[in-house]
């Protein structure tokens, strides 16, 4: 976990991502999507930083700004102090090495006609990493670093399970020695028992190698088992960031608590007896400007004031974007 690095990792400073388009009568009318809209935060050497949040709240946008896939409108992004948002592809290609991304989709995001031994192995070809003929070698310990058989690298993915699938491109993850990790809905695709199985598996990759994780997902369960500060974002803003532990026990912000008030309890007594929060009010949209609190309209909380002042993200440890607080 977290080792308490003095120069952060990863530092995001009030990042953007806005998507333009054009319609109506000749394409006059401009319609902006803020899809990530001012996002902060830091990850340090060893950490886990979990991102959660409704569909559409920004959370894949971050991550694929984060690796530079998508430009950013507005903000910084630094890596161990240097700036790398803006640069072009070949200016990226050094970074590339320390920021590497799992995918959610574990069959799509693994080529077809590539036997795994050549999947895994592609990203040293790449980076011109180990001789030729010990690329075979490190790929079949990768293999069996992440729990597959080293004797299936001949195999094509169609011949594996979802969750083989996944700890395949955890191997391809990890072929260039990454420093940090972006993890999006990287377990979502798998059945529960697989879920843990692969969280467990992260977790002791990260402590035999040290690896940094932005885990992106909704499952607050995961997050939470895997992560040690999380940062709940609502229509492309970060509302709340704590270490997790706090964050589930105390939430403060009124969204975090309508979240986790909704997650499933193992336990069928005390989820009888606890008090969900069912939120009301029209969803917003990430097109539309609000004057005030983007939550305003939806919390059980509102007052006059949050539909006109906009919450800033204030605190130390605990951070909470509401006026209420």
């Amino acid at each position: 976990m977290a080792t308490g690095s003095q120069q952060p990792l990863l530092e995001v400073r009030d990042l953007s991502v806005h998507f333009t388009s054009k319609s109506g009568w000749l394409g006059r009318t401009t319609r902006v999507v803020r899809a990530v809209d001012g996002v902060s935060f830091t990850v340090k050497a060893g950490e886990t930083l979990g991102l959660v949040g409704e569909s559409g709240c920004g959370k894949s946008t971050t991550a694929r700004a984060i690796l530079n896939l998508i430009p950013s409108t507005s903000g910084e992004i630094y890596l161990e102090g240097t700036r790398i948002n803006g640069l072009s592809d070949s200016q990226m290609l050094p970074y590339r090495r320390a920021i590497q991304m799992i995918f959610q989709d574990p069959f799509a995001s693994l080529n077809p006609r590539m036997t795994v031994g050549a999947i895994v192995g592609e990203p040293m070809k790449i980076f011109d990493l180990h001789d030729p003929a010990d690329r075979r070698l490190e790929v079949m310990r990768l293999m069996d670093l992440v729990g597959l058989n080293p004797r299936f690298l001949n195999r094509y993915p169609h011949e594996f399970s979802g969750g083989q699938r996944q700890r395949i491109g955890i191997a391809r993850a990890l072929a260039v020695k990454p420093r940090l990790i972006v993890c999006d809905e990287a377990v979502s695709a798998l059945d529960v028992s697989i879920q843990a199985q692969v969280i467990n598996l992260l977790r002791d990759l990260q402590q035999q190698l040290g690896v940094s994780y932005v885990f992106i997902a909704h499952d607050l369960a995961v997050v939470r088992h895997i992560a040690d500060r999380v940062g709940v974002m609502y229509l492309g803003r970060i509302v709340e960031m704590a270490s997790a532990a706090d964050l589930y026990d105390h939430p403060r912000h009124p969204y975090t608590q309508a979240l986790i008030s909704a997650a499933p309890i193992p336990d069928p007594v005390v989820e009888a007896e606890r008090q969900r929060i069912v939120l009301s009010g029209e969803v917003p949209s990430p097109d539309k400007h609000y004057p005030g609190c983007p939550f305003a309209d939806r919390c059980p909380l509102v007052e006059e004031q949050c539909h006109q002042e906009v919450p800033q993200l204030l605190g130390e440890e605990h951070q909470v974007s509401c006026l209420l607080q």
